[in-house]
């Protein structure tokens, strides 16, 4: 089923205990509803990218005291992959603060994408905006998603960044589909935006053909030195909405709780696995920002009884493993 803008607000409106039900119900359609799959996100190489993003620590333009860290070499990415994988994590994701990489950039990456992959992980990488062509080494190599998000409906888009645009994001991803990559795309919620917004973020995510396989939600992390700083937190039961909304029109996206899990509290986040949401980031950092630590999230699986997936193969469903074996 396909949801226009109107329908979308519509769903947004709705009393908060039927939207919930509406959610729930289309998440047991398509999911095992206590499972959640677990990526773990490394910054590889971190901090001086040219870009503006109001949110970022690591703009160049934004005075965060951030460290600028060049690209990390093959064997400390190796490692941290291994560690990740022992603490059960199925997907490593590697990121780059780069508006877009270089050939020479990529070069390395490539070996870093065939290396995880060759530990049996799925890998993911995050690199900025694709030229022609790169798409496709990225694909050769072994790499399994591309992620580049929207970050926000095109209304809003130039409040936030001004160095590029939202027709941009939207060229890498045509570039990341037509190669072949699945895709991981969401956006950040609480940068200031009306519900409105909120609304039109979905249904642009939710008009990609197709959807994308993974759907991150960010709750902005106001971060001192960036231009988002001290806009005021968004309502927590506004953003349990917008993971409800998401999962109903993605119904068979993997929407993953991302940026912003650190400040949640229980009852928060098991609101919004309630809601929909079925896949987290596992590790204490998430790039620079704070993410909740190995033992925090073992303790909420069990507290709420949810478990982990193993990747499937491909077109599977991915399946359930023992949350005890691996977190």
């Amino acid at each position: 089923m396909s949801y226009s803008l109107a329908d979308i607000n519509g769903l947004f409106a709705q009393p908060f205990n039927d939207l919930l039900f509406q959610a729930h119900t289309v998440h047991r359609r398509h999911f095992d509803p206590n499972a959640v799959q677990v990526s773990t996100l490394l910054s590889i190489k971190t901090g001086g990218c040219s870009e503006d993003c109001g949110y970022c620590s690591q703009s160049a333009r934004h005075h965060t005291g951030l460290e600028s860290q060049t690209l990390m070499q093959l064997d400390a990415v190796l490692d941290a992959a291994r560690a990740a994988q022992a603490r059960g994590a199925t997907r490593f994701c590697m990121g780059a603060a780069w508006r877009g990489p270089k050939d020479k950039d990529l070069a390395p990456v490539l070996d870093m994408v065939r290396a995880v992959k060759a530990l049996g992980l799925e890998t993911c990488a995050t690199l900025g905006m694709l030229r022609d062509g790169q798409a496709e080494q990225l694909a050769n190599a072994g790499l399994d998603y591309y992620n580049h998000n929207l970050d926000t409906a095109p209304e809003f888009y130039g409040e936030v960044i001004h160095t590029h645009s939202f027709d941009d994001r939207l060229d890498t991803l045509g570039k990341v589909r037509d190669a072949g990559l699945k895709v991981c795309c969401g956006g950040i919620v609480g940068l200031g935006e009306a519900r409105a917004s909120r609304a039109g973020l979905i249904a642009q995510l939710a008009a990609l053909d197709p959807p994308p396989e993974s759907v991150p939600i960010n709750l902005l992390v106001r971060i001192p030195g960036t231009p988002l700083s001290d806009i005021p937190a968004l309502d927590p039961i506004e953003f349990v909405r917008t993971v409800a909304v998401a999962r109903i029109c993605l119904p068979t996206s993997m929407v993953r709780l991302s940026a912003g899990r650190q400040e949640m509290p229980e009852y928060l986040q098991a609101l919004c696995f309630f809601a929909g949401a079925n896949s987290i980031f596992y590790g204490d950092k998430l790039l620079t920002t704070p993410n909740p630590d190995t033992d925090r999230d073992r303790a909420l699986f069990e507290k709420l009884g949810l478990h982990p997936l193993e990747p499937g193969g491909a077109g599977e469903t991915p399946r359930a493993v023992n949350v005890r074996s691996v977190l």
